[in-house]
């Protein structure tokens, strides 16, 4: 009995857990903003190069 309730009360891992989900969300936020991103950049460049392609003779 005694090794169950010291079981319930041992909380080393919690901080692991916890930094696991703050890793997960963050690698979620920054795979979103990124993905924005080039999509961003990808047009962008893309009309660079259509105008040097329609400037060129």
């Amino acid at each position: 009995m005694r090794l169950f309730s010291s079981l319930f009360k041992d909380n080393s891992g919690a901080t692991a857990v916890e930094y696991g989900l703050l890793i997960s969300i963050l690698a979620l936020t920054l795979f979103v903003a990124l993905g924005d991103y080039y999509e961003l950049m990808n047009n962008m460049f893309g009309g660079i190069a259509d105008a040097y392609e329609d400037a060129t003779p």
